[in-house]
């Protein structure tokens, strides 16, 4: 098949109508007839939004290959919807060079599940000591233009300047795990009380609001791009809330977990629910919740963090902080955002799509569904429900906190630059989706 025919599907959830795509881009739109060499697909009933953007994914490799591989986290992406990842520093050996960037960059173009575009480290190792080859990766065949030592915190005020100036130097942006290091020395779980009653180790709401709160003013002063990785406090979604009255050049992101889970899920010391920054209370989902509804929340984020078993089953001290979050992010964002009335779905095309690919200067996205725009398009089910459980996974770790919950919504379909990378719910065979790519290349 050389193109693709989109029958009915409701586009952003307002109207319907008929998509058709060939050679990677969609060239019509309206009440079209099907041709002889096109894949069929009857979307009555289903969502049409532009495909998903995330600016947080850890990939893991090179060097975490235990815990997820840039093709088994692609294959994850595309079963979530998502078209394009952006994939964080944190690897083995740490993407803080041109030539690890350049690498994982080439693998997602190698599987083809889903754009990968690569965040750079701001600091040598993400140890916070030496800027790293910022000028580098932004120029090299990446095209770097997301730097993260996310998982640390830059908590050195010059380095933080230093790299804010750097990146301001083209267009670029630091994303900035906000945790006070000193404040959350051995921290656990959300300080309150809570953890006095559990035992564990409090993490104070201050230890993030105040990195937010010195960063702001920091790119205030430079003159450059700020974005705050994982929001997970009121207090936080004041500070951002001021510096965007303020002017300041300050982007956010809140994750599916912290929109719908809360530190009592730590009564039962069960580690999938150990993440950083931890689950907090009712009353900052409901704050969290808000943001995003008015916009000082730019983007959903979903810090997908694999790990592999036993870095889970264990005691809740031992436990990797993480969670796995591209397979089950849309049907979340539904289930807080849309069902509750907060959102509607062309807002979520927008804080899923649109402007996570702004932040990232991804190409391709800004005039999704149109006529003449790259085919990555993601149709959703919205009537579907299920009881969510490990089978719902498609990358290597299943370290998810939903199992059990019973969750909205599932991806029907993903077309990524014109190939169907899941169809009817299943993904598509590895070598049907590289040989798909290779033909719409060709033209």
């Amino acid at each position: 098949m050389s193109g693709i025919l989109i029958r009915g599907a409701t586009i952003l959830g307002e109207h319907s109508d008929d998509i058709r795509v060939r050679d990677g881009v969609i060239t019509a739109r309206g009440a079209l007839t099907p041709e002889t060499d096109e894949r069929v697909i009857d979307a009555q009933g289903l969502i049409a939004l532009p495909g998903l953007v995330d600016l947080h994914t850890h990939l893991r490799e090179p060097g975490g290959e235990a815990s997820e591989t840039v093709l088994t986290g692609t294959r994850a992406a595309a079963a979530g919807g998502f078209t394009a990842v952006h994939a964080m520093a944190n690897t083995s050996p740490v993407a803080d060079t041109a030539g690890v960037v350049e690498q994982v960059q080439r693998l997602g173009e190698l599987h083809g599940y889903a754009t990968v575009r690569p965040i750079g480290a701001v600091t040598v190792g993400l140890a916070g000591e030496q800027l790293a080859e910022i000028g580098a990766m932004a120029q090299s065949a990446a095209h770097v233009r997301v730097f993260s030592d996310d998982g640390h915190c830059v908590h050195d005020a010059l380095l933080m300047r230093r790299a804010l100036e750097y990146v301001a130097t083209f267009d670029g942006v630091v994303a900035q795990h906000a945790q006070e290091p000193r404040l959350t020395v051995g921290a656990q779980m959300n300080e309150g009380v809570l953890s006095g009653e559990l035992g564990l180790a409090g993490w104070p709401a201050v230890a993030e609001e105040a990195i937010i709160a010195r960063d702001v003013l920091l790119a205030e002063h430079v003159g450059a791009r700020l974005h705050v990785c994982h929001l997970s406090t009121a207090g936080s979604v004041d500070v951002v809330r001021w510096a965007k009255a303020r002017g300041i050049a300050v982007t956010a992101e809140v994750t599916p977990h912290h929109l719908l889970l809360t530190e009592d899920l730590a009564r039962g010391y069960d580690a999938r629910f150990k993440v950083n920054p931890p689950l907090r209370r009712n009353e900052d989902v409901m704050a969290l919740r808000a943001a995003l509804a008015d916009g000082t929340i730019d983007i959903v984020a979903t810090d997908h963090a694999p790990h592999p078993v036993e870095s889970k089953e264990c005691t809740w001290a031992e436990a990797a902080f993480g969670m796995v979050g591209l397979e089950s992010a849309l049907s979340v964002v539904q289930h807080a955002m849309v069902d509750t009335g907060l959102l509607a779905w062309s807002a979520i095309a927008r804080v899923l799509s649109s402007a996570p690919a702004q932040i990232g200067r991804l190409e391709g996205y800004a005039d999704p569904l149109e006529i003449g725009s790259p085919a990555n398009i993601t149709l959703v089910d919205p009537t579907s429900s299920r009881s969510w459980s490990t089978a719902d996974l498609r990358g290597r770790s299943v370290n998810t906190p939903y199992v059990g919950q019973q969750l909205p919504g599932r991806v029907m379909a993903t077309v990524h630059r014109g190939v169907l990378t899941v169809d009817d719910g299943a993904l598509v065979d590895a070598e049907a989706v590289t040989a798909a790519h290779q033909e719409v290349a060709r033209g």
